[in-house]
């Protein structure tokens, strides 16, 4: 299962947390030593979910889907929540049905708040990007 996802793209950080293990917990598997039960299982329903939205919604880089952040300068992505086992709001993501906003309401009701900066991106006079305090 590890070199399926491997093959997939996922880094080895984002198996350790799906799995909610560590990395050394994942490089040991790789050696050879044999994961938990639960451990396992909890990589065969990462596998199936990965098939799932590959197959059904059509995602096509499945890795780095789930590595994208549902709404930009937040830092929660598809990773986020199914590790978090909320693999109900992945596939709702997926499924492009709910506005990515709603599925991160329902995640954490307080991610505007959480995640508000005072900070912005702005182009320069000399053509490049740069960051400003918000007026």
């Amino acid at each position: 299962m590890l070199s399926e996802l491997a093959e997939l793209g996922f880094a080895w950080r984002d198996i350790a947390q799906l799995v909610h293990v560590s990395v050394p917990a994942v490089q040991k598997w790789r050696r050879g030593e044999k994961a938990s039960g639960e451990s396992r299982q909890r990589l065969a329903s990462f596998l199936a979910a990965c098939d799932l939205v590959a197959n059904d919604y059509m995602v096509e880089d499945i890795a780095s889907w789930f590595e994208m952040p549902l709404v930009a300068s937040v830092p929660v992505t598809s990773i986020t929540l199914y590790a978090a086992d909320r693999a109900d709001l992945v596939f709702e993501h997926a499924s492009g049905h709910a506005d990515p906003e709603a599925v991160l309401t329902q995640f954490d009701p307080d991610w505007r708040e959480r995640f508000r900066s005072d900070f912005e991106v702005f182009q320069a006079g000399d053509g490049h990007r740069s960051i400003r305090m918000k007026a």
